[in-house]
């Protein structure tokens, strides 16, 4: 006991125990972190094969190694991919956002620019430089086996303010604009959430699970199935389009009224 004693006062003690602390706590947030739905693992052909895709169509605006690049004003160019995760670019260059077109307040959607092939070796390039939201897995993707009342409720609570309760999306500030959702492939609209990309936040799987993203991707899969049962739906925008159509169409008619029977008048 009296050796032990007296290790406890070796100047060397406070370090072991810190280190001991922090094995701990690693080893307890590995064990308990929320699991990933990772679609699959990449080999190191396709880190290699995406690492020239990067160059050739990244490079310009990322950095040649991703690190992000600014102006000699300090204005970011393009910011760092390090971490960002493989879904973060299979959402970018899939829906054709990345690479840019133009500078703007917000990448519009267009044509990929690269094949699928390319953005899953881009993706597998950008998931090496560092931990990041993963590709989902297939069966995350699936509508069939969500809860459509339950998607329609969290995204009523958490994306209905910016995309509207119909997913038909909706005008933010500077420009900026929440697109629709509706129509959108699954991997997309999953990725979306587990990203946040440009003015959306963020729906890890710490606030929204594998399965709540999934109960999400059913509603607005339903959304889509049922289209518009009250006929024509003018944009999905509410009574602002509705009355604007309305007070058009009526006014229309009254000024057709007045010029026949001011000509009848004649």
């Amino acid at each position: 006991m009296k050796a032990l004693a007296a290790r406890r006062h070796h100047p060397m003690a406070l370090l072991v125990i810190l280190l001991l602390a922090l094995v701990a706590t690693g080893g307890l947030y590995a064990a308990f972190q929320p699991s990933e739905a990772q679609a699959e693992a990449y080999s190191q052909d396709d880190i290699d094969a995406g690492k020239e895709v990067f160059r050739a169509n990244c490079a310009t605006c990322h950095g040649r190694n991703a690190e992000g690049l600014v102006d000699s004003d300090g204005n970011t160019i393009g910011p760092s991919l390090i971490g960002v995760g493989a879904a973060a670019v299979d959402f970018q260059v899939g829906t054709g956002r990345m690479p840019m077109q133009m500078s703007g307040p917000q990448a519009a959607r267009k044509a990929p620019q690269i094949t699928e092939e390319q953005t899953r070796q881009l993706a597998a390039y950008v998931a090496s430089l560092g931990p990041g939201p993963a590709v989902p897995a297939d069966e995350y993707l699936d509508a069939a086996q969500g809860d459509p009342v339950k998607g329609g409720e969290i995204f009523r609570i958490n994306c209905a303010m910016c995309h509207n309760a119909a997913g038909a999306g909706g005008a933010l500030t500077r420009g900026k604009h929440a697109p629709p959702v509706v129509g959108v492939e699954a991997k997309h609209v999953y990725e979306a959430m587990e990203t946040g990309p440009q003015n959306m936040p963020v729906f890890n799987d710490s606030n929204l699970s594998a399965e709540d993203k999934r109960d999400v991707i059913a509603y607005l899969d339903k959304l889509e199935q049922n289209g518009s049962p009250g006929g024509i739906s003018l944009g999905s925008l509410g009574p602002v389009t509705e009355g604007l159509y309305a007070w058009t169409i009526i006014l229309s008619l009254l000024m057709g009224c007045a010029l026949w029977l001011g000509a009848k008048a004649k």
